[in-house]
């Protein structure tokens, strides 16, 4: 069984142009969030999967000297860039990470696969996103091939493609889902980035860590430590599922 995490990945974001690239404590932030999805001891492959956009030769051609494979695909359809991965590597589960989650944990990627792996299991859907409990950028979904396949041929909104799993959250009586949840609800944390706000808590976080090997739970202690950082970035929206 091949479990290939496929980071999306594109420099055309409206809100914090060129952000995959930005530095954050003398390392860009798709190479933290590459490098710590490869940390996870269930991860077979890292795959960058970003668009087919002239604007993106960039990304592609800084990626290559990572211990990384990288895969191009529809820039809007992103669930079918997901497909597309998938079926070029003969994915057998798949881990979707977004690039703009570089404090992600790897155990927390091995917490949300690890449903998938029993040869008995029947489980086709495992996250920690379906109920909300850790911090805004530590987002894990993991699915069976057979599963991303059928969501593929299924979903048709536009929010279902470009965001790769909604159908799956607004059909759950269609799967065998498992929810990963913390005993703590955290949700109303921001540590994902979006806007020049979130980029700078998540510089301020990564230069008194001053390691790439902390843990989620360590960024806890800072903050609870440091409670100043959160207002960073205390005002910022969380997009929904239907932004695009």
């Amino acid at each position: 069984m091949t479990v290939g995490a496929i980071v999306q990945a594109r420099l055309g974001s409206t809100r914090l142009p060129g952000k995959a690239l930005l530095d954050i404590a003398g390392t860009s932030m798709v190479a933290r969030v590459l490098d710590r999805t490869s940390r996870a001891q269930t991860i077979d492959r890292v795959i960058l999967a970003t668009t087919t956009t002239s604007q993106d030769d960039r990304l592609v051609e800084y990626v290559r000297g990572l211990p990384v494979e990288v895969y191009r695909g529809d820039e809007d359809d992103v669930l079918d860039r997901y497909y597309q991965t998938a079926k070029h590597y003969a994915l057998d589960v798949v881990v979707r990470i977004t690039s703009d989650c570089p404090l992600l944990d790897p155990s927390l990627i091995d917490q949300v696969v690890h449903p998938l792996l029993d040869s008995s299991s029947t489980v086709d859907f495992s996250a920690n996103t379906l109920v909300r409990t850790f911090p805004r950028g530590l987002d894990v979904e993991a699915v069976t091939s057979t599963t991303l396949e059928r969501v593929w041929r299924t979903a048709k909104a536009p929010h279902q493609r470009a965001h790769v799993f909604p159908y799956v959250d607004e059909h759950r009586e269609e799967f065998s889902t498992v929810s990963i949840t913390d005993e703590i609800d955290r949700s109303w944390m921001r540590w994902t980035v979006d806007f020049e706000e979130d980029l700078t808590f998540v510089r301020e976080v990564c230069r008194f860590l001053e390691t790439q090997e902390f843990t989620w739970r360590d960024v806890l202690t800072l903050l609870e430590r440091q409670p100043e950082l959160l207002r960073i970035n205390e005002m910022v929206r969380q997009k929904s599922a239907h932004d695009l």
